[in-house]
């Protein structure tokens, strides 16, 4: 992917840095030679056209529907809500879903099956989708009496809940409100907002996607089962998407995630900001067009982590590849996964919600892990303050089944006795950031970035013009791999990097004097109080008794 690239100074792409947010988008038409698809001139807009919802009260005026729910069942494609300040305890997911829905992910507090509509708050911390009961004595309660643990299952455990659900609708906006409380159970659930093509589909069921100035939380700490697992979701959806001003905290499992979309995922990130999880972001099997800029990442036990897995959110690999064998404005590379302008820091928090599974393993102080990735760039990012490494680039071992047809060496991995399929870290670019603080816990090998491999012949990961003063693992990685490309030799466990991960992650036993610090129970912290909040909500919105001529009345 990068045999054109030599050292950092060769390393292009700064004139369109500030364009970013127009990669996702354009790259189809860049596939196709349509270069002036990714013009940065907008058309002249036209006026903004169907019916205008109204939940709820606005400086005085009552809309029509008290419910969310019930302005998403009345609305027809084209047509926006507008949601007025309050706490919606939405629960369209009070009766229970049928197995098969409950399975997918198709039932929520709010359920969207209506393609093509503007669902937005007109206060993004005052407009609350809460999954607490009604009657809790303030928003988003972390009472254990006030939780909603959902219907009962045909076992008789509890389906848990989701928040808002976009289910298997195109083109669907939400944005400016807050998402709090929807709890994990037996179901696919326990989810704020989810954009959701079918949950373990193997397909595309969703295409286009938006959501901005989005606060998903939960102030509530039970079991690994029912804490609540993803703040903003997308799976088995496709773009051209974006997620702008977007806040997630106390998640058990990541504050933003996108997965399963076949490399097709064409999604943008912009100001995102993730805290306080046990990752900040999880990505699975996603790849193609995904963009992450201009973000914070912090106090999460693992900042960001983006990986391959067999059978979870098919189909592996995570490949950053361009669609169509484009090559990508901003890398002039083929590599159309991007992760820049980027802060990472303070991701030492052993204390995140109870977790389980392959979340919970994520390693402990680090700012980024790329496991399982191929032709994924990061460049132009700061990483700073995190205890174990700045980043990694790691092997995913994975000990779950492939799905049926499907075989580990037929999606790219290696079966390795006693670790299962083996996924590697290929042709990954590490260039022009900025490390500073990082390794502090002072294990061998804990340094500002490491790499392992453990099969040979694989496309060599790359680095380059990074500010690395606490070194790397294995030592001088800059000098023995500046580029991408040639085809690794033998594998490389650098030294004592391998036992160090496989015990911060709890793979494996920890070697004699390794300390990373212990969990002494979840804490759950509390909201920033100063999260933007949309600056206009009546912003192309047709005329209504709350907006005359795009400003509020």
């Amino acid at each position: 992917m990068y045999e054109k690239l030599g050292m950092a100074g060769g390393h292009g792409g700064t004139g369109l840095r500030g364009r970013a947010g127009l990669v996702a988008l354009c790259l189809a038409a860049l596939a196709g030679g349509l270069l002036s698809a990714c013009s940065s001139s907008s058309p002249t807009a036209a006026p903004p056209t169907g019916k205008v919802l109204l939940v709820g009260s606005f400086d005085g005026h009552a809309g029509k529907y008290q419910t969310i729910q019930a302005a998403v069942n009345a609305a027809k494609p084209g047509d926006w809500i507008l949601i007025g300040p309050g706490d919606y305890h939405e629960n369209d997911d009070a009766t229970a879903p049928t197995p098969q829905m409950a399975s997918l992910g198709g039932f929520g507090g709010v359920l969207v099956r209506t393609g093509d509509l503007h669902i937005r708050g007109m206060n993004r911390n005052s407009v609350i989708v809460d999954g607490t009961k009604a009657g809790a004595p303030e928003p988003c309660d972390p009472s254990p009496q006030w939780q909603n643990f959902g219907p009962l299952s045909p076992s008789g455990k509890p389906y848990g809940s989701n928040g808002i659900v976009v289910f298997e609708a195109n083109d669907v906006w939400v944005q400016n409100l807050t998402v709090c409380n929807y709890l994990g159970g037996a179901g696919s659930a326990g989810n704020e907002i989810w954009w959701d093509g079918g949950s373990g589909t193997g397909k595309i069921g969703l295409k286009g996607y938006w959501g901005s100035y989005l606060t998903a939380t939960s102030t509530y700490n039970g079991s690994d089962t029912t804490n609540a697992a993803y703040g903003i979701f997308a799976n088995s959806a496709a773009g051209p998407a974006s997620w702008d001003h977007v806040y997630a905290s106390n998640f058990n499992d990541s504050g933003m995630y996108v997965g399963a979309c076949q490399q097709v995922c064409d999604i943008t990130i912009d100001h995102a900001w993730m805290q306080y999880n046990i990752l900040g972001y999880s990505g699975t099997n996603s790849g193609g067009a995904v963009v992450v800029e201009n973000s914070k990442f912090d106090h999460n036990q693992d900042g960001f982590d983006t990986n391959t897995q067999i059978r979870s959110d098919p189909p592996p690999p995570q490949n950053g590849d361009c669609p169509g064998k484009a090559i990508s404005p901003i890398t002039h590379t083929r590599s159309c996964w991007v992760f820049m302008h980027n802060q990472v820091f303070d991701n030492n928090n052993p204390n995140a919600p109870n977790a389980s599974g392959y979340a919970g393993a994520g390693p402990l102080g680090t700012g980024m892990t790329i496991a399982g990735g191929r032709n994924d760039t990061v460049m132009d990012n700061t990483f700073y303050d995190n205890g174990a490494w700045g980043i990694l680039f790691v092997p995913f071992p994975d000990s779950d089944q492939p799905r049926p047809g499907e075989t580990c060496a037929g999606t790219g991995g290696t079966e390795i006795s006693g670790l299962g399929c083996v996924y590697e870290p290929e042709g990954d670019a590490l260039l022009d950031n900025t490390f500073s603080h990082n390794g502090f816990f002072g294990n061998p090998s804990n340094s500002d970035f490491g790499r392992i491999s453990l099969v040979a012949g694989l496309p060599r990961n790359c680095f380059s013009g990074n500010v690395a003063p606490d070194g790397t693992a294995p030592a001088n990685l800059q000098k023995l791999e500046p580029t991408c490309g040639p085809l690794t030799k033998k594998p490389h466990t650098a030294g004592p990097l391998l036992g160090q991960v496989l015990c911060d992650t709890g793979f494996g036993a920890c070697p004699a004097g390794a300390h990373y610090p212990p969990r002494t129970g979840a804490v759950v912290e509390p909201l920033p109080s100063d999260l933007k909040t949309m600056p206009n909500p009546c912003k192309g919105v047709p005329a209504n008794a709350w907006c005359r001529d795009g400003r509020p009345v």
